[in-house]
């Protein structure tokens, strides 16, 4: 059956979305190219892009309500309905897949209690397998709202996700401190993060990512030592003439 139009948003919320709306599209030269931070921005409201975010992003770029959906179901980054407040996703790609996150993603199921993309009764978590975290090089990957969980193991997964639960401090491997999903979606809109020191945690790339740069370079990545020639030099004579 069709559906009634979507509702607005409250007319406090409505106003500071409106505001936050404003200083998005500003950064772009054509409007609806806002559209993906914007989805963002309506995640961080209600945790997920619901009909009533779509109804706000179409009117606040003068799109229809079927271009806006359209976007939203491309793309995995956008919840489609309400779930947990740590986006728990276990890479199950090949390589990760291979070197332990389909037994991750096995063992967390059982353990929570839950499926592919269902939430804990709490409310906490939200589980889900995704393809490939761009960082094989640390496979086993699990990533907790798009922070990087590297070298698991089914045991320090179920560690991971018992001490979210349990509101115990978790620090990914790599990358900024946690924060909420929605607080991550305000984020990932084009807001600052402006929690004391998260910025200055981003960090860079890990020694494992650069190896292969460092040995292109000549470089061993343990010594030191030159193990093959930089690109356009000539290698040197041995003794031997070789």
């Amino acid at each position: 059956m069709p559906q009634l139009p979507a509702p607005d948003f409250p007319a406090e919320v409505r106003a500071r979305l409106d505001a936050d709306a404003k200083e998005i599209v500003a950064r772009y030269p054509d409007s609806r190219s806002a559209l993906l931070p914007l989805l963002h921005l309506t995640q961080s409201e209600e945790g997920y892009v619901s009909r009533t975010g779509i109804r706000f992003c179409a009117e606040t770029l003068g799109l229809t309500t079927a271009e806006v959906t359209a976007v939203a179901t491309f793309y995995t980054m956008y919840r489609r309905r309400p779930s947990g407040d740590y986006q728990v996703g276990v890479c199950t790609n090949t390589l990760c897949a291979v070197m332990g996150g389909d037994a991750i993603f096995e063992e967390l199921k059982e353990h929570l209690g839950v499926g592919n993309n269902e939430t804990t009764p709490d409310g906490k978590v939200t589980l889900e397998h995704i393809e490939c975290n761009a960082a094989c090089d640390y496979a086993p990957v699990v990533m907790v709202n798009w922070e990087f969980f590297d070298n698991q193991t089914p045991e320090s997964a179920k560690a991971m996700v018992d001490d979210l639960i349990a509101g115990r401090t978790v620090t990914p491997t790599r990358g900024a401190p946690l924060c909420t999903y929605k607080e991550t979606a305000r984020i990932l809109a084009g807001f600052p993060d402006e929690r004391e020191g998260a910025v200055e945690a981003g960090g860079g790339a890990g020694p494992a990512s650069l190896i292969g740069l460092r040995i292109a370079r000549g470089e061993s990545p343990q010594q030191g030592s030159k193990v093959v020639h930089p690109r356009g030099e000539a290698p040197a004579a041995t003794e031997e003439g070789e």
